[in-house]
């Protein structure tokens, strides 16, 4: 009978069970040697990845007050994290980055303007990038900003939804923070005019 592979399956499993299971080392200690080593390196990296990039975070070291609640974006880790003022609240939400460092913008800043279904115009450094672009997309399933978009002091740069939920953890914007739509749907319910901002 021919030999069935099964190592695919197995090694996605095992790193599948990383997430809850801590005690990996102990059950590829039953592998063979070379198998174990490379399943052991691929399993630190996974989980040091997602500890990393999802962590809960405190807000005191990066704010001396929570007056209008506060908005963290964390663009190494590709999360942010929400706490309200009365702290309370407390939300992570993984999200899209800029693709280059040119197109990061960090420091602090503040939420200007809400808007449910925003309307989307494409700066004019994006047009230069990308000249057969639309110069302008209308609320719907083609806008680029999603359902809801909050708006920072910053010229151009929101935090926004996405129709495309593949660009959420990558390195895929222009500039801009996105998140999946039902969760820009909920920090947009938990965030004011005046919510702190602190892109890091």
């Amino acid at each position: 009978m021919a030999k069935i592979h099964t190592s695919g399956v197995s090694r996605r499993a095992f790193l599948a069970g990383t997430a809850t299971v801590i005690g990996a080392p102990a059950l590829a200690q039953s592998m063979n040697s070379a198998a174990t080593t490379e399943m052991e390196d691929d399993i630190s990296q996974s989980v040091r990845r997602n500890i990393s990039s999802f962590r809960t975070l405190n807000w005191q070291p990066y704010f001396s007050n929570l007056n209008n609640g506060a908005v963290l974006v964390d663009t190494q880790s590709r999360a942010l994290h929400y706490w309200s003022e009365d702290q309370s609240v407390y939300k992570l939400y993984p999200t899209s980055v800029p693709m280059t460092e040119e197109l990061t913008r960090r420091g602090r800043t503040s939420v200007v303007q809400k808007v449910v279904g925003p309307e989307w115009r494409p700066t004019p450094s994006m047009l230069e990038r990308n000249p057969d672009w639309p110069s302008y997309v209308g609320p719907g399933p083609d806008n680029p900003l999603g359902t809801h978009a909050l708006y920072l002091s910053w010229t151009y740069y929101r935090i926004h939804g996405t129709h495309d939920t593949r660009k959420i953890g990558r390195r895929s914007s222009n500039g801009c923070i996105g998140l999946y739509n039902e969760h820009i749907q909920e920090l947009f319910g938990l965030t004011k005019v005046g919510t702190q901002v602190l892109l890091i």
